[in-house]
């Protein structure tokens, strides 16, 4: 799609109808009956925050799970009343905020409980918690062995409410075995059996990842949390490859996200010119180069330097030279007519060719998520 706007010097084009597309395709996989949390946290992984979260409550989404109390208010303070969950960390220092915007919390340390129990109490409000188990992954999380102490001290507390349990998959992503995401639904089963048998009821269990909910049926409970598939990546090549071996037709997932910018210079350099800091590029001939307003600031990966491309007018212009923090120079002396201004594409398609947030990724020694999460926010979103 040809952009109309020319007055910006880049910018993000976050796709509608592949979102929307994207989240019906989970919702089919997780049935009607289940909370399907869209998870915006990390600005949702480049996207936007408040761009998506809007898109996604209209097309469906029951939840929305944000990694901090900021991103949480963020949206509170734009209109959204939809239930949030803090998946991160919560300091104590943030409690009130997070308690007058009403922002689900994950807890696991007692010192949070208390904390927030005494809010609670001070401010005559009632506070939903989500406690989240331990069952492998060695990050937040509490141990099995401690759950029912724990649960006992919140309902000490009158005005905390125990909404839901959850924890997280470690390797469910990174291989096509399932032996060790086996062992940490059974750990997790095994806690809310524990529960049970204290006759302690836990109203949403959350376990769910986009792998997991192609893959596991069984790990959907009552949510699921969808992430990186929302925006129409795979978690990676060994989550595709399982569907593929359990038989299962792979879901269509449609790229969310384009990033574009215009040439801000185009110049001739002659035969045996150095290009960029460091010299690390020598042309070997007479080249014209276009300098590009993009760099590590914006989240375009040093690592990129001298290896990717980006695509002018429908066709490929390798980079040259190094990333800097504010450009990167690209070869079109192969590309009739480039010019100052021109469109050029650094994910996303353009004439026929197209360049995958995966396949920076591969150049940069690294994986989609952080390619689009370190998108900087302050690069203009725009809802296309």
């Amino acid at each position: 799609m040809k952009s109309t706007n020319r007055d910006i010097i880049q910018w993000i084009e976050i796709d509608r109808g592949a979102l929307v597309h994207n989240l019906r395709q989970f919702r089919s996989l997780i049935g009607q009956d289940r909370t399907l949390m869209a998870v915006v946290k990390a600005n949702a992984y480049g996207h936007g925050l408040r761009e998506v979260s809007e898109i996604v409550l209209s097309a469906g989404a029951d939840w929305l799970g944000v990694n901090s109390v900021e991103e949480g208010i963020n949206l509170r303070e734009a209109g959204f009343d939809a239930p949030i969950l803090v998946l991160g960390a919560a300091l104590r220092g943030d409690l009130e905020k997070a308690f007058r915007h009403d922002l689900r919390l994950t807890v696991y340390n007692t010192e949070t409980i208390d904390a927030l129990g005494r809010l609670a109490a001070k401010l005559k409000k009632r506070v939903r918690v989500h406690l989240k188990v331990e069952t492998g992954t060695y990050r937040q999380g509490l141990r099995a062995e401690d759950l029912v102490r724990f649960v006992r001290r919140i309902q000490k507390h009158p005005g905390l409410v125990l909404e839901g349990l959850s924890s997280h998959f470690a390797n469910i992503e990174d291989t096509t075995s399932s032996a060790y995401p086996d062992l940490q639904l059974k750990a997790f089963l095994a806690a809310v059996d524990r529960l049970g048998r204290e006759r302690i009821e836990i109203p949403v269990k959350h376990m769910s990842c986009t792998a997991s909910s192609i893959l596991f049926p069984s790990t959907h409970f009552d949510m699921a949390r969808v992430g990186i598939g929302l925006y129409g990546l795979w978690p990676s090549k060994e989550t595709l490859l399982s569907c593929r071996l359990q038989k299962r037709e792979p879901i269509e997932l449609r790229p969310v996200l384009s990033w574009r910018a215009r040439i801000a210079q185009v110049k001739q350099v002659p035969k045996g010119s150095f290009i960029g800091y460091g010299g690390t590029f020598r042309t070997t001939r007479a080249a014209r180069l276009a300098v590009i307003p993009v760099g590590y600031y914006d989240g375009y990966d040093r690592g990129l330097s001298n290896s990717a491309y980006v695509l002018v007018r429908g066709r490929r212009a390798a980079l040259r030279g190094r990333v800097a923090m504010d450009f990167i120079t690209a070869d079109v002396t192969d590309i009739p007519g480039a010019r100052l201004e021109d469109e050029v594409t650094l994910i996303g398609g353009n004439g026929r060719e197209v360049i995958t947030a995966e396949f920076l990724a591969s150049l940069a020694g690294t994986i989609s998520y952080e390619i689009l999460a370190r998108l900087n926010p302050q690069i203009p979103r725009i809802v296309i």
